[in-house]
């Protein structure tokens, strides 16, 4: 059964870093390209960061402030965010590109 349980969620305030995990099982990690995504409430799901086991990109609204990972040996892929911001509050997915099934997500809320 193909897994991808994410964790690392938590509220901070602006200006600080959290770093979030999507454990991966069930499927052959190195063939397949790892996706971040979040959804804000109200808005549609956005993809946030994307990491193949050749290169790696971040959307425009994150650059410079997070960075996105992968431990092949672990079947884990990381976002490290820095420097998060109220617009940066939603449920952070991560799924196998082209998106399966979503999981439950975990909550990042960015507040004073």
């Amino acid at each position: 059964e193909r897994q991808l349980v994410e964790s690392g969620g938590g509220s901070v305030q602006p200006g600080g870093s959290l770093t979030l995990s999507c454990a991966t099982s069930g499927f052959d990690f190195d063939d397949y390209s790892i996706g971040w995504f979040r959804q804000a409430p109200g808005r549609d799901r956005e993809e946030v960061s994307c990491i193949s086991t050749r290169d790696d990109h971040v959307a425009d609204s994150v650059k410079g402030r997070f960075t996105v990972s992968r431990d092949n040996a672990k079947n884990t892929v990381y976002l490290q965010m820095n420097n998060l911001k109220a617009e940066d509050t939603a449920v952070y997915y991560c799924n196998k590109l082209p998106p399966g099934s979503w999981g439950q997500g975990t909550q990042v809320t960015v507040a004073s």
